[in-house]
């Protein structure tokens, strides 16, 4: 079972070291002390279900507040000052594929509104149920978690969509394969929900995205179902995978999926660099990039990440890495990379000395493989800190975008800079770092994390959230960057949308969640209104 609040397992923590502690307040100031919601006293809040009983459908309110809020900043909010003004009338567990149309036919008679829900680890709402007059129907896919079949000799496998990162890397494993996609989320999200959010893993420059992956598969629609059959490739009119891909539940449900896998790699390693400053860093990425050295990961933090994460992480050699990496001129304006190598021995190899090269003309410092034992070791396990963070006091948010390199630089020191003049004008401060998380030829993916104090006031912390978020958003369109590049849109980019996609391709978004779902029952109120 999840967290009722919050991320993840409940037996798993990630402690706040007493000298990162000190480092908050020092930065942010003193932190508050700030009481802990009881579960059954919001259980209290959850008000009768407006749904006929159905064998596959719990109507009961734990399930119900589980199924309520995803991972946004607005859903911690909410739960965690009862705050929740909309639940699920039913939360549904179909047991194979062949339940999902009679559901979707019940959801049609009852006149209920149906969104789907995979591992719940959105972080922009694309699971919450809106208020509406109609009843909610969540679907949950969590036992639609089988593998159907495998082609070994295609590297094709299908699997039901509830199956999660872990589940579908251990079947593929246990063959000596693997799917290669690993986003933060790797824990909890599903396959489906990859599918739907245009989902990016951690070494999708090596393994690629998930449209890269996604072959075919199966979407169940209030008018019936869709079937993508699976080719090597077509010329045959346009690819109606694309309308599934970022589909976010408007379309339908995906039931089944096809993903081309790999043989699972016979080495792989994560090395760390240090830079003198953002700039050479930057220099060196975009020239790996552009040269198409064959590494599996380019992750390059600015200064304050470099710092942070280096803090936060507890570890006790971190004094005597500074001091050394002072003596070697490495001083306030270092910059982390992280990369990483994935494929053959010689390959790998290869690629390490040719990325090294580079490094090295950009004044980087190659320091091996602690610093990456060290990311790899907590990459999955890092969400959990903002559990820590929260009950300590702070409240932490991210958001990213995509552009051209020429935009980079500038991009990279302005979108941080919003979001400190924002909170600035409540007279408080954030603690704002930002990473270069996916590289490409021509540009790069910046992602920025923010923290902040929270306030005992649930309304005071919205307004400060919204003033940051807006400020960054505004500014990512400035610059023409995506306003997602791979949370997707639900709720708090959706109002960014029409700026990208313009007038015609609103309407095209519209129409074509018209055609598959005449009635509107599916997750309304994301992607558009």
């Amino acid at each position: 079972m999840k967290r009722w609040r919050g991320w993840g397992n409940p037996h798993t923590d990630y402690p706040l070291p007493e000298s990162a502690r000190h480092y908050l307040v020092n930065y942010l100031g003193p932190l508050p002390d700030l009481p802990v919601p009881d579960l059954e006293s919001i259980l209290s809040a959850v008000p009768p279900s407006s749904l006929n009983h159905h064998p596959l459908i719990n109507l009961d309110p734990e399930p119900r507040l589980r199924h309520a809020r995803g991972q946004s900043l607005p859903d911690w909010v909410a739960i965690n000052h009862n705050r929740v003004n909309t639940f699920p009338d039913g939360v549904a567990f179909p047991e194979n594929t062949e339940d999902l149309p009679a559901l979707l036919a019940y959801a049609l008679e009852s006149g209920a509104n149906v969104i789907p829900y995979g591992g719940g680890s959105s972080v922009v709402g694309h699971i919450n149920p809106l208020p509406d007059p109609r009843p909610n129907l969540t679907i949950s896919l969590e036992r639609l978690n089988r593998l159907v079949k495998i082609d070994p000799e295609s590297h094709l496998a299908e699997f039901e969509a509830g199956v999660t990162g872990p589940a579908l890397e251990r079947v593929l494993g246990s063959q000596g394969y693997t799917l290669g996609h690993f986003p933060q989320s790797f824990e909890y999200s599903t396959l489906g929900g990859w599918i739907a959010s245009r989902s990016s893993g951690q070494q999708s420059y090596y393994y690629g995205r998930i449209e890269d992956m996604f072959a075919g598969g199966v979407l169940e629609t209030p008018r019936g179902q869709l079937v993508l059959p699976t080719y090597p490739a077509s010329a045959a009119g346009p690819d109606l995978r694309e309308w599934v891909l970022g589909s976010e539940g408007r379309l339908g449900i995906i039931s089944k999926a096809q993903v081309r896998f790999r043989p699972r790699p016979q080495k792989e390693a994560f090395y760390g660099v240090f830079f003198p400053s953002w700039e050479k860093g930057s220099h060196a990425v975009r020239a790996i990039a552009q040269s198409e050295i064959p590494v599996s990961m380019l992750r390059l933090s600015n200064p304050i990440e470099t710092e942070t994460t280096l803090i936060l992480s507890g570890k006790s050699w971190i004094d005597l890495a500074d001091r050394g990496l002072r003596l070697l001129g490495q001083g306030d304006e270092r910059c982390l990379l992280i990369f990483g190598v994935t494929g053959s021995p010689g390959l790998t190899a290869l690629a390490r000395r040719w990325t090294r090269s580079i490094c090295r003309s950009q004044g980087g410092l190659f320091v091996g493989e602690i610093v990456g034992r060290t990311w790899e070791k907590s990459r999955f396990h890092s969400p959990y800190l903002r559990n820590t963070l929260w009950d300590a006091g702070l409240a932490v948010d991210t958001l990213e975008t995509a552009l051209p390199w020429s935009q980079v630089r500038e991009a990279s020191q302005a979108i941080p800079g919003a979001i400190q003049e924002a909170i600035h004008a409540f007279g408080e401060k954030a603690l704002v770092m930002t990473h270069l998380s996916h590289i490409y030829h021509d540009g790069a993916s910046i992602y920025t994390t923010f923290l902040f104090r929270r306030t005992a006031d649930p309304d005071q912390l919205l307004e400060r959230w919204k003033a940051m978020k807006s400020a960054a958003s505004q500014e990512i369109q400035e610059f023409r960057g995506t306003i997602t590049h791979q949370h997707g849109v639900g709720i708090d980019h959706k109002s960014y949308l029409p700026a990208e996609k313009g007038p015609l391709g609103m309407d095209a978004i519209r129409e074509s969640a018209g055609s598959f779902d005449p009635q509107g029952i599916m997750n309304p109120g994301k992607l558009f209104d």
